[in-house]
């Protein structure tokens, strides 16, 4: 059991308790004074206990879907440990871009399934990063849903096998299936700037 299962489980037994007693109170309400204080104090210990299990949450990298257009931040690769059993991941921390290309302000990480060809690209990023070269990021599942000039522009910067870039179960922290292409669903290029509105003429 990892961290975050471990986390997730307390929360669970914290708010069942919390409710198990509150019923306990509800339905046997003759009870006398004592235990009913006692079905309080208990009741607002687990409250403190499912708030404290609550910040452990924070900072975790959801296995999500990437946002269809991102400015890459930064990036950790994790590799696959045979012996320990990990499958490895590649974690990446971005901020969502608009229309107009520009960041949303607000940094997101992610983790996404190790793959050879994603690990490689993400270190090339990397590297882009370093020498003072910002990247932005395209997730496979962009699109207006429609087609036309979106799919033909996907069909040209990725390759055709576009896997969906999301597939973990939070619950378990266990991604549900082995991309298929090796990390096509992700490509970096370098960041574009932002679109600016267009100037009233004089």
């Amino acid at each position: 059991m990892n961290g975050l299962q471990s986390v997730i489980v307390t929360l669970s037994i914290g708010y069942a308790l919390i409710g198990a007693l509150l019923l306990l109170v509800l339905v046997y309400a003759g009870l006398p004074w004592p235990v009913k204080a006692v079905a309080v104090v208990v009741t607002s210990a687990f409250y403190i206990v499912s708030f404290t299990a609550s910040r452990g949450l924070l900072g975790w990298a959801p296995p999500d879907k990437l946002p269809a257009s991102f400015k890459l931040l930064h990036a950790r690769i994790v590799d696959p440990h045979t012996v320990e059993g990990d499958p490895g991941s590649v974690y990446l921390w971005v901020e969502a871009l608009d229309g107009d290309n520009r960041p949303s302000g607000v940094p997101r990480a992610y983790r996404l399934p190790y793959t050879d060809a994603l690990a490689e690209k993400t270190h090339a990023a990397e590297n882009q990063i370093a020498a003072g070269h910002p990247q932005g990021g395209r997730a496979a599942d962009f699109g207006s849903g429609e087609g036309g000039l979106i799919g033909a522009a996907r069909e040209y910067i990725l390759p055709k096998a576009v896997v969906q870039t999301s597939g973990g179960d939070p619950s378990t922290g266990e991604f549900k299936a082995a991309p298929l292409g090796g990390g096509e669903g992700v490509s970096f290029t370098p960041l574009l700037p932002p679109r600016m509105p267009p100037k009233d003429e004089q």
